[in-house]
Order: structure tokens, then sequence, then C-alpha cells
């Protein structure tokens, strides 16, 4: 930029020389030289407070890392390069044969405790009716000592015989305590339940829908609408969910939504740069274009200035960083849709804050001519 107000004002100063007639001597050349220098400092200095400009911008845009939910090997990879793909597309499978054999083990060990289960109730009523069965028989037996104390008391039953109902009335009490303690124990695992189920088959259809989740996860799908840039997964490769190599990335679409810019400006631009402020766009990819836009953000952190917390102390060559402001924009300009452009395009962008308004006009005109600048380039 202040090369091109140097080429204008020297291009100014060799027309007013020329026209006017004006001689070149010790007086008149310094003259235009510590003018000039004065002039376009102040200019720049100026205009880049209060219209700043950085040459550092790209749009942005989120990709999705694809990484299967199960381990196993790829046995297929429909998916096609930069090939449009709706929600739920198929990416790629893994084989599903070992989770096929879980959920089909899984099902026949649920079939088989729920016919267990069912037996519970039978299994409490055979308890039950031992112990009434059981508790009859103790009501006898103590009906039976209780008529032999009586006679004994009367002198018509010996010591031994009396022993030998006490002793049978004794083994009744017993077997009642007994039949009790299993209808407890019959009763305890037929209410032992969890949602309404028996905890055996509670805990086998959770094993089950965990099973049937890793085998519906061996078709990997597009998480939304959008396109995988770059397909490397090849059939025969190992797919692991640890997710720290991911297989594929998915770009979603764009559609219904606006494009992100973000530029990195200067610390200094800071008070000049606000939420609405118009903005200008320059692309080197289409040479003397210029659209209008404005700014949607600026970034509340600066991300050279983290750190996390560790068992060391800051040190000096910590806090030596300087980092620009990450400005969030966006284009408002219609005519840029023309164009197509590929996402992740470099962009170059002034901010206009509105004061000094007449400088605003050089600035334009500024980022107009570099703009045409994108036309001339070599390739080294």
């Amino acid at each position: 930029m202040e090369l091109l107000l140097i080429l204008c004002y020297t291009a100014l100063c060799m027309a007013i020389f020329k026209i006017f007639r004006i001689p070149l001597n010790k007086w008149t050349v310094p003259t235009a030289v510590l003018g000039g220098v004065m002039m376009i400092g102040l200019l720049v200095l100026v205009m880049n407070y209060n219209y700043p400009y950085t040459q550092i911008g790209n749009q942005v845009y989120r990709s999705v890392p694809i990484v299967s939910q199960v381990r196993g090997r790829v046995i297929s990879v429909p998916v096609k390069s930069n090939q449009m793909l709706d929600k739920g597309a198929v990416l790629f499978e893994i084989d599903p044969t070992p989770f096929q054999a879980r959920v089909n083990d899984l099902k026949a060990q649920l079939k088989d405790a729920s016919q267990n289960a069912l037996t519970l109730s039978a299994s409490l009523s055979g308890s039950q009716a031992d112990l009434a069965m059981a508790v009859a028989e103790r009501d006898k037996a103590q009906r039976e000592y209780a008529r032999y104390l009586e006679g004994h008391k009367m002198g018509a039953f010996s010591d031994q015989m009396i022993d030998t109902r006490r002793q049978a009335y004794k083994a009744a009490q017993a077997a009642v305590e007994s039949a009790s303690a299993k209808v407890s124990a019959a009763r305890n695992s037929l209410e032992s339940v969890i949602n309404g189920k028996n905890t055996k088959v509670a805990s086998l259809v959770a094993q089950l829908q965990e099973a049937e989740f890793d085998l519906t996860n061996t078709v990997v799908r597009a998480p939304s609408d959008g396109f995988v840039s770059t397909v490397g997964l090849r059939p025969g490769t190992m797919s692991t969910a640890l997710g720290i190599n991911p297989v594929m990335t998915f770009i979603p679409r764009q559609q219904g939504e606006s494009q992100v810019y973000v530029a990195a400006f200067r610390q200094n631009s800071y008070q000049s740069i606000k939420r609405g402020s118009e903005a200008e766009f320059l692309f080197p990819s289409i040479p003397g274009k210029v659209f209008t836009g404005s700014v949607v953000e600026v970034l509340p952190a600066i991300g050279e200035s983290q750190f996390q917390g560790q068992g060391t102390l800051l040190e000096t060559d910590d806090l030596k960083t300087d980092g620009r402001l990450l400005v969030i924009l966006n284009v408002t300009d219609k005519r840029l849709a023309r164009y197509a452009l590929p996402r992740g395009m470099a962009v170059e962008v002034a901010v206009y804050s509105g004061n000094f308004a007449h400088l605003a006009l050089l600035r334009k005109i500024l980022i107009r001519m570099k703009s045409w600048e994108s036309y001339l380039y070599l390739d080294h």
C-alpha cells in the first residue's frame, strides 16, 4: 500500500515539475521529497489506524473427522471423492461377522433367561405349598404333643413317650422354618427386577442393546449432507475406534449458511474494529474485483498467549508473543456467488471505522489498486 502511495506521489511530482517547468535544484527536489515523506507518512499512519488492512485472511470452514465406533476390517468403501452425499449415505462398511455372532449369542442367552424367569413363579408357588404342608404337620405334631402332655399329668403316658412327641414337634417346627426360608428365597428371586425385568434378563437386554449398537455401527454413514474430499481408505484396512487417526475427513454442506471469513489484524487496530463495521474484501483469485461485507465479531482471545496449567512456572519467553486479533467477517456482496470459489481461499481485508471519512476514499482506491496487482505475478 505504501509503495502505491509513493509511486502515485512520484508521478504527481513529475507532472507538476513538467507542467509548471519547475527547475530541479537543491531546493525544489529536497522540498518535494520531504513534503512527500511527511504527507505520505501522515496519511499512512492516520489511515492504518482508522481503516486497518491485513493480507492475512482466509475463508474458513469446519470438517468432521470420521472414526468408526467399532474396531474391525473394512470390507467396502462405496463413497467417491468430492461426491455430494445426503445425510445417512454409506461411507464404508466393517466386517459385521463377529458383531452378528455376539448378537445371536446374547439373543439365545436372553431367551433362556426369560424362560428361567417364568419358572420362578412356579417355584414360588411350590415353595408356598410346601410351607403350608409343613405348617399343617407342625400343628398336628403340636396337638399330639399337647394331648400326650395332658395325659402324662394324669399318669397315662410315660416320660419317654412325652419326649418322643416333643422331638417330633420340634422337627416339624424346623421343617416349617426351612420351608419359610425357601418361600422367601423364591419370592426374592421373583421380585428381583430392574425396570420391570428380572435382573438376569435386564443385564442380558442391556448387553444385547450394546451389541446391536455395535453391529449397526459396522456401517459408517455420512453425519450430514456434504462430501468426502479425499478417499484414501481401501478394503482390508483395519479401522479402530480410538479416534487418534481418522480414516476420512467429511466436509458438511454449507447450504443456507453464510461463508465465514477470518482475518488477522495488528493489535494496534483493536479500537477501530467494531461489530457491524463495513469491510471490503479482495481475493487474489479474483483480480480486479472488490467485494463488500461487514465485521461479525472480534474474537475475545489471542491464541499465542494461551497456556495450560503445568508443573512449571511461566518464563519470560512465554510472554514474548505478538499475536494478532482474529476477526470474523462475512461477505454480503451477492456477486461473489458467481465465482464458486473452493473453500479455504485466501482473502485480504480492509475495515472502515467511520472516522476521518475523507480518508476512506484513499483506502478504497488503494485496495482496488492492490486488487489489480493480482493480475501480475511470477511463478518461481
